[in-house]
């Protein structure tokens, strides 16, 4: 366990999402960490969000992400019958037996015509709950989980809101081959599903909004892989950027930095990201793109967020080779301002906890503005 204090503020990060700035050192950001990392940090059970919080705090997060969505079951996602495939057993590096980890089924979906569509149950905003909460630790009424939260959060944390995409959740629904399929032959029931979906979680995020603990918004939405993107930038221009839009211009109201994460290589869309106002970008995955060409390109137009390799360095590397490539990214990234240091995806339960602290203790060591790399 890291004994080290490490005071919360969340105007560190703040400045650097919306502004790019250089505050007093760069902040740690992840998009999720599992149970099972933060409870060996910390030595103990993490069961309710004041555990969390507290790994948060010690670890030095300035920050707790919550989750949002319509459903009481996190299992399934935000809709009461997302079609999950088959799930795979593996081992946690922790010795806490096995987990389960699902595939979305390819080819089957609940919802392939417009009939589907209408009988499918939909949540509808207003009326459906809506709840918040942690896979594994906890999940309540966002009412509630927001009024918990507020009992133990450091004065000067912040909470960041996120929910999964609207694309995510179309595919989720329809099967990513019938996706493809009725994007050229089915365009009635494409332009359905995203004004259904885009609505519901545009709901979602202006109700986020209400809460004055919140202190940015995280929307993720995959959009591509290593090679390319899952479809065509055209399609997304006319039927999901829309929604980004609406989207930023809820966060921009409330004055809320708004945070994007997708992985794979993002060219194609790089210019429509940042037009559509996002603040940030994560996580740069390192074999679909390079981050230091991504900041030549891109300017201080995105704070950067991530980078540091799952693929080897966090997962089979030493933590030597951890501090090494944070160190590098720290020098290569963080001058001017607009980075963050996290990993390329997040934590899971396969990241050895030595490499996990490497990681944030060279981030301490090193990232102290201004920087002397």
């Amino acid at each position: 366990m890291i004994k080290r204090k490490r005071e919360p503020n969340f105007e560190r990060l703040r400045d650097t999402l919306f502004f790019c700035g250089e505050p007093d050192r760069i902040p740690l950001v992840e998009l999720g960490i599992d149970r099972e990392v933060k409870e060996a940090f910390l030595g103990k059970p993490v069961k309710s969000f004041k555990d969390s919080i507290e790994f948060c705090k010690r670890a030095g997060y300035d920050y707790y992400i919550l989750r949002f969505s319509y459903t009481d079951d996190f299992n399934v996602g935000s809709f009461s019958k997302q079609p999950w495939g088959a799930a795979t057993e593996v081992p946690s590096v922790y010795g806490l037996g096995k987990k389960e980890r699902h595939w979305l089924r390819e080819k089957k979906s609940y919802i392939s015509s417009v009939k589907d569509f209408d009988k499918f149950p939909w949540p509808k905003y207003g009326e459906t709950p809506i709840i918040a909460g942690e896979p594994d630790v906890a999940i309540l009424p966002a009412k509630y989980a927001i009024e918990d939260i507020e009992k133990y959060l450091p004065k000067k944390m912040r909470v960041i809101g996120w929910t999964s995409g609207i694309y995510e959740y179309v595919v989720w629904l329809m099967g990513y081959e019938n996706f493809c399929f009725a994007l050229k032959d089915n365009s009635g029931l494409i332009k359905k599903m995203f004004e259904q979906v885009g609505s519901l979680l545009t709901g979602l995020f202006e109700y986020m909004t209400k809460f004055n603990i919140i202190g940015a918004l995280w929307l993720a939405d995959d959009l591509a892989y290593t090679n390319g993107l899952l479809w065509s930038p055209k399609p997304m221009r006319r039927l999901l950027f829309p929604w980004y839009v609406k989207i930023s211009s809820i966060a921009k109201k409330a004055g809320l930095p708004l945070i994007f994460h997708s992985d794979g290589k993002l060219w194609d869309i790089m210019d429509d990201l940042i037009n559509i106002g996002f603040n940030a970008l994560h996580p740069i995955e390192p074999k679909a793109m390079d981050i230091c060409e991504v900041r030549r390109k891109v300017g201080h137009n995105l704070c950067l967020i991530g980078n540091i390799d799952l693929g080897y360095t966090l997962t089979r590397g030493t933590p030597d080779e951890v501090e090494a490539e944070v160190k590098n990214r720290i020098r290569d990234l963080a001058p001017g301002g607009g980075y963050c240091v996290g990993s390329s995806n997040s934590i899971p339960d396969y990241v050895p906890l030595k490499n996990y602290n490497a990681m944030i203790e060279a981030t301490f060591r090193y990232g102290k503005y201004p920087i002397r790399l």
